[in-house]
């Protein structure tokens, strides 16, 4: 065993032997740089032997020289091939690394500007646009839409990961016998199979179309945003479907097998087909209004309406301390909803005000059918996944909810109510969603948490 002080010293040592070593070959880098600026012309590449020659010629002294340099000696009781140097040398390296330097020292900046008009004047709030905006998009302010910049600050505020959500209380209730009735796990199953899928749909429009077609930067600054989010919330379903050892292909591909939960889907997708198209651009009355069909389509009716039976069911259940891992993810997810909506909202409407021409009454029309359609379809999920009724609801009091739902979103998009009278069953769901978190969710992280497959269940 060494002292510190002797391990000191011949650290030093080792450093002064290399000192030279590092020098020359500053040295000799510095002569290779200046030897290449003179062997090319200006308008011709270099040859790579002319490369190999200067290279070889130049380096070799120093290698010969680093090769001579006498090794300090070691103390035995060190190990000696940690101090070992080690060979870094890659065959070919330095030739690669010197036609690269040729290369950029040759590098012709504006080809990477062309689509930036140099010199141009800076961005004015009134330049901006939701649709068809020919200003720079990487400019973010000034701001033209507040609200947008503060529903990303809002989103950012919101943060949660699955992980923070004990579900121990869950995983022991979803495993005992007789835990919960047979309704109430074919809830659970149906809304992680149509969520779990769902939410990457939406993702996936976000992502291919909506981000590349709105032309407002405040605006894709939150999209990007609710694309995270969206991540997230797949991530929580596949945590809790892991966590209750689930039959993983059979959730996933629910929305494959299970007609109520296949239409769901299937009428999602149905709007992005043409947006998908990655030839697909604005610019036209009828582009401009596919572009609404699916905004319309995927927040007002997807987000705004697909969404609301599952939530409540679970939210019921979590309310009657069952499942409350789950149904405290849902919570956080339904919140993260209830902000993607009002944003989706707002940009339709800015569209509408933007761009009056697009908002005609045979348009208006067909958006009224698309909340109806929607509306009928998760009445029909809800008849589905409640046969009977079930933690304090049934179908009918669902339907009422729904339908109190559409006029709702028929009157955000500035369109009449189509079910006149219609009551919400469950007050306590706006509560839910209006209010701000009952307790602080980041003073109640879980510490140690283990998934269902780390549980001995003997």
């Amino acid at each position: 065993m060494i002292s510190w002080d002797e391990y000191q010293e011949e650290g030093d040592a080792i450093e002064a032997t290399q000192a030279p070593i590092v020098e020359a070959a500053v040295v000799e880098a510095a002569k290779i740089e200046a030897t290449i600026a003179e062997t090319a012309p200006s308008e011709a590449p270099i040859a790579p032997e002319v490369v190999a020659q200067i290279l070889h010629a130049t380096t070799e002294p120093v290698a010969a020289e680093a090769k001579a340099e006498p090794t300090p000696p070691i103390n035995d009781t060190l190990d000696r091939e940690a101090l070992a140097p080690a060979d870094n040398t890659v065959p070919g390296a330095a030739e690669k690394i010197a036609a690269a330097a040729a290369v950029i020292a040759k590098m012709d900046i504006s080809a990477g500007l062309e689509e930036l008009e140099m010199g141009a004047q800076r961005i004015q709030v009134d330049q901006k646009k939701m649709i068809n905006c020919r200003a720079d998009l990487n400019q973010l302010v000034p701001f033209k839409y507040d609200w947008a910049w503060q529903k990303y600050l809002d989103g950012c505020a919101n943060h949660w990961m699955p992980q923070e959500v004990n579900m121990n209380a869950d995983i022991a209730l979803w495993k005992t016998e007789g835990g919960l009735s047979e309704d109430e796990r074919l809830i659970v199953m149906r809304s992680l199979g149509y969520f779990s899928t769902a939410d990457s749909l939406v993702a996936n429009n976000l992502a291919l179309a909506i981000y590349r077609l709105i032309t407002n930067p405040e605006c894709r600054q939150y999209i990007l945003r609710q694309a995270f989010e969206e991540a997230i919330h797949t991530h929580a379903y596949q945590y809790c479907i892991e966590s209750l050892g689930m039959d993983e292909g059979a959730i996933f591909n629910m929305y494959r097998e299970v007609p109520s939960v296949a239409k769901k889907a299937s009428w999602s997708l149905n709007h992005t087909h043409a947006l998908s198209d990655p030839n697909f651009t604005t610019g036209t009355p009828e582009t401009d209004q596919e572009l609404l069909r699916n905004l319309v389509g995927f927040y007002a009716v997807t987000e705004g309406i697909f969404f609301y039976c599952g939530f409540t069911q679970i939210l019921s259940m979590g309310r009657r301390n069952k499942m409350t891992g789950v149904a405290e993810q849902f919570q956080y997810i339904l919140r993260d909803e209830s902000m993607h909506l009002n944003f989706g909202i707002d940009v339709i409407n800015q569209i509408k005000l933007e761009n009056p021409h697009l908002w005609t009454e045979e348009f208006q029309e067909e958006v009224i059918q698309m909340v109806l359609e929607g509306t009928q379809i998760e009445i029909e999920y809800a008849r589905d996944t409640m046969p009977r009724g079930v933690l304090g609801m049934n179908a009918q009091m669902m339907e009422g909810y729904l339908q109190f739902i559409a006029n709702r979103r028929l009157a955000q998009l500035g369109l009449p109510e189509q079910y006149p009278g219609a009551q919400n069953p469950f007050p306590w769901m706006s509560e839910i969603m209006d209010l701000r978190k009952e307790k602080n969710f980041f003073e109640t992280r879980v510490i140690e948490y283990q998934t269902g497959g780390a549980l001995s269940w003997d």
